[in-house]
């Protein structure tokens, strides 16, 4: 028995769509991160690039249950000293409307260079259009 190893530049990469208005963060992040990661193609190793790319839609209008839109906080240090700043989800969304769903994204890929490179693969857009339409973009169903 061999290993066949695939070169990245050998990988055929497709583009997916994913609407995440009104559906919960965590299953929308989690589809993204897996298509993302590769886990769905055959060929899947984990310490390879093979993933596809995904644009996500209505990142803004993303759901979340019970009160965490007040309770969920989140954290950033400026680095100076005392320099931790909290918002809440809420907060985070009206200035930032894609930021909550990129960083749950971002806690479900690896991490170190690989897990960076992968998050350049993933387009997150506020409204319901994005301008990857010439690359023929396929629907998910969630």
């Amino acid at each position: 028995m061999k290993t066949v190893f695939i070169k990245p530049a050998d990988v055929e990469r497709k583009w997916f769509v994913i609407d995440a208005g009104g559906k919960p963060l965590g299953r929308v992040a989690a589809k993204a991160a897996a298509i993302l990661r590769g886990k769905e193609k055959v060929i899947f190793t984990p310490h390879q690039e093979i993933g596809d790319y995904v644009v996500v839609v209505n990142a803004d209008k993303v759901a979340v249950t019970g009160d965490k839109a007040r309770q969920k906080l989140y954290h950033h240090h400026t680095g100076y000293p005392g320099g931790l700043k909290t918002r809440t989800f809420a907060k985070l969304v009206e200035k930032h409307p894609t930021s909550p769903l990129e960083l749950a994204i971002k806690g479900m890929l690896p991490k170190g260079p690989l897990g960076r490179k992968l998050l350049k693969n993933a387009k997150l857009y506020a409204g319901a259009g994005h301008p990857h339409q010439a690359q023929n973009p396929q629907t998910v169903e969630m």
